[in-house]
């Protein structure tokens, strides 16, 4: 009489799970499961994984097994060939737990997953699936040698994309630098070359650069983890990683940015570079926060290119770009870029500088941080700790002899002194102010105590802008009433009929947005001899207002209402981002 036919229960005693199973039902001899159960344990892997490769010595093959456990723990069968591969929510569990226990995501409802295996006796690995994602799964049972496929399937698809997405001419060589030999002597510190991670985080960064991002957030909650991009100045969510690789992640964009990775009590700040070529590299600002529930970091992204775009991508209309070019060719003086954060304003800088960038030219920058290098600018980045003030910096420059002066924020009164008086003794300065728009920025430098002479003598031409979304090329007209025109500023004779107004509708190449890229809204103003007048009296805002709209000056407003009759954005973009 056989071994199992004796008492297969107590030859059984010593397996667990689907091994004790198959033993109590007589589906498989108690030694060739101790055996297949040993050899699991001895090379790292599964008992379901030894039992299909003994298929030939045991007679069971992956159908059976799997009607076998479905029955016999109660979950429903799915065959996985008759799944579409594209439709998993890929993202949910983590690639690495779906490699070594065999786990694969089917459907993600609510607080519910849907997984999928073909062992459902792996309590271990369920429950670590259950830890990392935080929610209730639901079993499936499926054949083994399907779920192998399917998760290979899965990984190669994921990588033909990321190498699809980077193409032949990315050289990874800075981005993915050696860990320094202190960090690589710990390895219990973490383990920063985790694979996942880093081809996780290069994917990212990528995507970002390919969807013209501005920033990654990378951003830890209590019960999830989320990456945001801004592109054309608005946020949007693009993936929700396991909340799990929080942590490897943040050690991993630190160690690129050569940052302090055991100092998670203050706030950070450091660089890193991405080479897309030999010709075109781009850098990252790397800024880490401790949040409640982790660290929270935001890589900008710094593209040297878009300084070089030239000025006629900016968005100036044609009497704006005379105005701004005639101010930056002359000999000495302080041209002024202001407007909030984000509005392009180191941008427009560059490009002047880039513009103004020759061999016989000396031009020094001080800058919080230094965003973007350009060959031929004598770049510093101020240090507030070290004593490397905006002022103490302009002090420097103006003793070797500099054509160029570019300050990145006048902030006080110091540096604003002395970006003054550079100007007025044979030195061109460009700089940027924080205010609403052009005139309040005159009465922004008197609040700050410099004299009105001193502003009316120094200040030559003044520019603020704002950024405005670009209808997508799916635009369609839009029926927005004569009223609402006049409303918005439009002047009655500018409704002759010879323009029609453009709504954002959305497509793939906009991603239903409707918008696609940037363009900027200006008011350049130069300080005339009248404007100097008002300035030396004391004259308000306001009365600077009213006479650059008598010299002809458009406002943010009604450069906004321009480009609304040109069809190059909408008029709610306008309304949103400009004031009356």
């Amino acid at each position: 009489m056989s071994a199992v036919s004796q008492n297969p229960v107590v030859a059984a005693s010593s397996l667990t799970g689907l091994a004790r199973a198959l033993v109590q039902q007589g589906r498989l001899r108690p030694d060739r499961a101790e055996s297949l159960a040993r050899k699991a344990a001895q090379s790292s892997t599964l008992f379901i994984d030894e039992l299909i490769g003994a298929a030939e010595a045991t007679g069971l093959q992956a159908g059976q097994i799997a009607r076998f456990a479905a029955e016999t723990f109660g979950h429903p069968l799915l065959d996985l060939g008759a799944v579409d591969v594209d439709q998993l929510p890929g993202d949910v569990i983590d690639k690495k737990l779906v490699s070594t226990l065999r786990v694969l995501a089917l459907r993600k409802r609510g607080n519910r997953l849907a997984v999928a295996v073909s062992d459902p006796t792996n309590v271990q690995a369920l429950d670590q699936v259950k830890f990392q994602t935080q929610l209730a799964l639901e079993i499936v049972v499926v054949e083994h040698d399907k779920l192998l496929k399917v998760i290979e399937s899965s990984f190669q698809s994921s990588g033909k994309a990321l190498e699809k997405l980077v193409g032949d001419d990315i050289d990874f060589g800075e981005l993915l630098a050696e860990v320094p030999d202190a960090i690589a002597q710990d390895e219990s510190a973490i383990d920063i070359d985790d694979a996942p991670v880093v081809r996780f985080l290069q994917k990212l960064l990528l995507d970002a650069i390919g969807d013209g991002a501005s920033d990654l957030h990378f951003e830890p909650y209590e019960k999830f983890y989320r990456v945001r991009f801004r592109v054309d100045g608005i946020l949007r969510e693009v993936t929700q990683p396991p909340l799990a690789i929080k942590e490897r992640l943040v050690t991993r964009i630190k160690v690129l940015a050569k940052l302090d990775i055991a100092e998670k009590r203050v706030p950070q700040d450091g660089r890193m570079k991405l080479a897309l070529s030999a010709q075109r590299a781009i850098d990252f600002r790397v800024s880490t926060l401790p949040t409640l529930y982790g660290e929270k970091v935001v890589v900008r992204i710094l593209d040297p290119s878009q300084a070089k775009l030239g000025i006629d991508a900016l968005g100036y209309e044609p009497e704006q770009k005379a105005t701004l070019l005639d101010a930056i060719k002359r000999p000495y003086g302080m041209v002024l870029v202001t407007g909030p954060t984000g509005s392009g304003k180191t941008v427009s800088l560059y490009t002047c500088l880039t513009i103004l960038n020759q061999p016989g030219v000396n031009i020094s920058t001080a800058e919080d941080p230094a965003e973007i290098q350009i060959a031929g600018l004598n770049q510093v980045n101020v240090n507030e700790k070290a004593g490397l003030t905006f002022a103490n910096s302009m002090r420097a420059f103006l003793r070797q002899d500099p054509d160029i002066i570019m300050v990145g924020e006048i902030r006080d009164l110091e540096t604003a002194d002395i970006a003054i008086k550079a100007a007025q003794t044979g030195h061109m300065v460009m700089s940027t102010v924080h205010t609403n728009d052009a005139p309040s920025t005159l009465t922004r430098l008197a609040n700050m105590g410099v004299p009105p002479f001193n502003i009316a003598s120094s200040v030559i031409l003044i520019t603020a802008q704002r950024l405005a979304r670009r209808l997508c090329t799916c635009k369609e007209t839009a029926d927005l009433g004569e009223d609402a025109l006049l409303a918005a500023g439009f002047a009655r004779e500018d409704l002759d009929g010879s323009w029609v107004p453009y709504k954002p509708v959305g497509c793939d190449r906009c991603k239903g947005s409707g918008y696609k890229g940037r363009i900027g809204i200006y008011e350049v103003m130069p300080v005339t001899e009248a404007i100097q007048h008002i300035i030396l009296k004391g004259g308000s805002s306001i009365e600077i207002a009213m006479q650059a709209q008598r010299e002809g000056v458009k406002n943010l407003r009604q450069s906004g209402l321009l480009k609304v009759k040109q069809g190059v954005t909408s008029l709610e973009e306008v309304l949103g981002c400009t004031n009356e």
